[in-house]
């Protein structure tokens, strides 16, 4: 806060905040592993809206356990959502027979964009984004890959073409984010900064923070103790597919999930039904729903979330809490 100027100003407080911006930006290249470039924005929300929005392709195909952001577009935009396969995984056949649709035939002018979260949100569930990436790129696809659950915590796919990142994710400032860009041959142009492809003065403070955070060092807890606390409350987790150890779906076997919310939140704990963008509808969670949960089992679980600052202490101390809700 205290060096923010402009980074678009000619002048010399403009042109320092214009340097300590690329380093940021080079920071950020170098902590996600990322050859590509790097367009700041908002948040993961306005990295989907800028990728659907300007991705050089003409149509568009997303997975059906999406967050909300990129799920509304199924709704609103037409947008068609592949089912996922009994393991938890992106139904490939579905996929392939939906990038390209009757008389659609596949190349630079008139290629698909293809999104794929990697970590769910609300079950830990990752995705083999590998194997998704051999399916888009064997039809000149362009693969957006989510990755504001997974960047800053594991390694972030390789073979994506586009990723989404959000910095308050991994312990940066919320209102801050980015979409990694293999090149920006994949995106038209709107205006403004950031080399052209995004409106609106840059965030410096917020930039700052997120690379900041990136680097700051290892989490409170180890991954054996992440383990130890996943082999604690094993009997009640959703098994679905490959998943991390910081997300964790919990169902009690009588307790609702919204009455559940509220004896832990009177205990200490903060969690979740559904993602936290929906947790305040009771309806079912979408995304549940299309990894095959049934209505009951939905109605009674719950998202357990582990933070960098999440501590050993505070783990044992669910697993007691939620011991004794039996």
């Amino acid at each position: 806060m205290r060096i923010w100027a402009n980074p678009s100003s000619p002048h010399a407080e403009g042109r320092r905040a214009k340097q300590a911006l690329e380093d940021a930006r080079a920071q950020v290249k170098v902590a996600l592993g990322w050859e590509g470039e790097v367009i700041f924005t908002s948040g993961a929300s306005e990295s989907a809206l800028l990728a659907f929005d300007h991705a050089t392709v003409i149509h568009e195909v997303i997975s059906a356990v999406e967050h909300d952001a990129i799920g509304q577009f199924e709704q609103h935009r037409g947008v068609p959502a592949i089912g996922m396969v009994a393991e938890g995984t992106v139904d490939l056949a579905a996929l392939s027979a939906a990038i390209a649709p009757s008389g659609l035939v596949q190349g630079e002018e008139n290629r698909t964009l293809v999104a794929v979260q990697h970590v769910n949100s609300e079950t830990g569930t990752q995705q083999d984004i590998a194997r998704v990436a051999d399916v888009v790129h064997d039809q000149n696809g362009l693969l957006l890959v989510d990755c504001a659950q997974s960047a800053g915590k594991i390694e972030i796919p390789a073979r994506a073409d586009m990723v989404i990142v959000s910095g308050h994710k991994f312990g940066g400032p919320i209102g801050i984010g980015a979409l990694l860009v293999r090149n920006f041959k994949m995106l038209k142009a709107s205006g403004g900064h950031e080399r052209g492809y995004r409106r609106g003065t840059e965030n410096l403070p917020g930039v700052l923070g997120m690379a900041a955070a990136l680097e700051s060092g290892p989490w409170a807890t180890t991954t054996d103790q992440r383990a130890d606390f996943a082999k604690a409350v094993a009997g009640d987790r959703l098994s679905i597919g490959d998943q991390v150890d910081y997300i964790l779906a919990l169902t009690h076997p009588a307790i609702s999930a919204q009455a559940m919310l509220i004896r832990l939140d009177a205990m200490g704990f903060a969690v979740s039904a559904g993602s936290a963008c929906s947790s305040g509808t009771l309806k079912k969670s979408r995304v549940l729903d299309a990894f095959g949960v049934p209505d009951d089992v939905a109605a009674r679980t719950i998202r357990v979330s582990l933070g960098w600052s999440t501590t050993p202490e505070e783990l044992d101390r669910f697993a007691e809490a939620w011991a004794s809700l039996a």
